[in-house]
């Protein structure tokens, strides 16, 4: 048993480093084998809220030599999770609505995630959402594979955004 178990973890040494995708991006190589490795998140935060919608923040980056596309969202504190972006309605107003596609992060660049601008969703909230807990999100990349983060609570009164056709009422993230 502890030949095989020594057997392994030098055999785990030879293979390409991986690293918890919340870990900070600085703790990636520049060698990573796959979209998941080259995508990190910094300054990530939830919006507090009673119920209803919240919304999540903070900055992608993409530290690999492709593009990487963010497909969708998952949280446990959400049954319905988008990916948003803002845009210029009929009328000239600035609307968020779903974005066709997901978010695609550069290679070698980053994409904000800002109130009033791109955004993960989190709709149909039944519980709270408090100021100082930590919600786990997972992202799904057009390649299949994912990436977990945490993201704190944080209280933020502002970017009521309006919603194009389905999201008639205001947001209060």
């Amino acid at each position: 048993g502890v030949f095989a178990l020594a057997a392994s973890l030098a055999l785990t040494g030879c293979s390409p480093a991986t690293t918890p995708a919340a870990a900070p991006a600085a703790e990636h190589s520049s060698e990573a084998s796959s979209a998941a490795e080259s995508l990190t998140i910094t300054d990530a935060w939830t919006k507090a809220a009673d119920s209803g919608m919240s919304a999540v923040f903070g900055v992608l980056h993409n530290d690999g030599d492709s593009d990487i596309t963010v497909v969708s969202a998952v949280t446990e504190v959400s049954p319905m999770v988008e990916l948003h972006e803002t845009v210029e309605s009929a009328t000239g107003e600035m609307v968020m609505q779903q974005i066709d596609g997901g978010f695609v992060i550069p290679a070698g660049g980053s994409l904000n995630l800002e109130p009033g601008g791109n955004h993960i969703m989190l709709m149909g909230l039944s519980n709270p959402i408090v100021a100082g807990d930590t919600v786990t999100f997972t992202l799904e990349l057009a390649d299949g594979e994912t990436m977990t983060f945490d993201a704190p609570v944080k209280d933020f009164s502002g970017a009521n955004e309006t919603y194009q056709e389905e999201h008639t009422e205001e947001s209060g993230h």
